[in-house]
């Protein structure tokens, strides 16, 4: 069994605060996060390039006036466009294949929930 993972962050209300560290979070910059409260895990989801942007993000805010569990934060990025019908054929396949990969990063969250890997 290995040890629990902690980590020291400064914030500006309450001076260096020590938290348990997930292993998937990617570690925390040295600069004071402000407050307590918003003291948050955090680490990017890998996603392909395609013609609707998406970035993920798994987020857990311990602190939080209303703490968030481990958790996938989705920004999704769709282009304002005029167009043909294989243009509108291009952009329906990609959001399909964007739903289709949240869908997938729900089920590895499950897991990773259940105490497995992401």
């Amino acid at each position: 069994m290995t040890a629990l993972r902690t980590v020291t962050v400064p914030t500006l209300d309450a001076g260096p605060v020590t938290l348990p560290e997930p292993s998937w979070c990617a570690g925390h910059p040295n600069d004071p996060t402000g407050y307590r409260v918003d003291l948050h895990h955090s680490a990017p989801v890998p996603v392909p390039e395609g013609l609707i942007g998406l970035d993920a993000e798994l987020v857990e805010f311990p602190f939080g006036q209303r703490p968030v569990p481990l958790s996938v934060y989705v920004e999704l990025v769709a282009p304002g466009a005029t167009l043909d019908p294989d243009g509108l054929r291009d952009f329906a396949a990609g959001l399909a294949a964007r739903a289709a990969l949240l869908v997938e990063f729900a089920d590895r969250l499950a897991t990773l929930r259940a105490g497995g890997a992401w």
